[in-house]
């Protein structure tokens, strides 16, 4: 969102693609062929690799390069001295989102990086809730991180 109040439409699209439309598409041509097998171990897969591991990766490397867009318009901070944390807070889901792609060929690595990226989301959109967003782009990242906890916890409850 831009600080006028609008959601920013490239955000938005981002997300959108990165956890519904691919990971559904990624699903779907893996499952079709075989239909009646497990899908969950699917989701996990695809919904680990897209929505945690790409989307994470991107936004952590956005999150290093350009700190201000968080900054200004997720946590509604002004002063500039805030970028270092922004940085931080990217180092972290670069990490994050590379043991979710990773996972796409590691697949032992696919239930830590959905504990760990789903809890962090989860916790991330629950943090959201409880303080209220108060632009669009606020709304946006509380509800995109609240579905990816959920479908992490599906897909894990999936396969204990």
């Amino acid at each position: 969102m831009e600080s006028n109040g609008k959601i920013s439409r490239g955000y938005l699209v981002s997300l959108l693609v990165l956890m519904v439309i691919l990971p559904a598409i990624s699903v779907g041509v893996e499952y079709f062929p075989y239909p009646g097998a497990p899908i969950m171990p699917l989701v996990g897969k695809w919904f680990v690799f897209w929505a945690i591991g790409v989307r994470l990766f991107a936004a952590g490397l956005r999150q290093v390069a350009k700190p201000l867009f968080t900054l200004r318009d997720i946590f509604h901070v002004h002063d500039p001295s805030g970028q270092v944390v922004v940085r931080e807070l990217g180092f972290a889901n670069v990490c994050f989102g590379l043991a979710g792609i990773l996972s796409l060929f590691i697949s032992d690595w696919r239930p830590a990086a959905a504990f760990t990226g789903g809890l962090y989301m989860g916790i991330a959109g629950v943090y959201h809730l409880i303080k209220k967003p108060e632009t669009p782009n606020e709304v946006v990242a509380m509800v995109s991180d609240i579905y990816i906890l959920v479908i992490m916890a599906a897909y894990l409850a999936s396969i204990v």
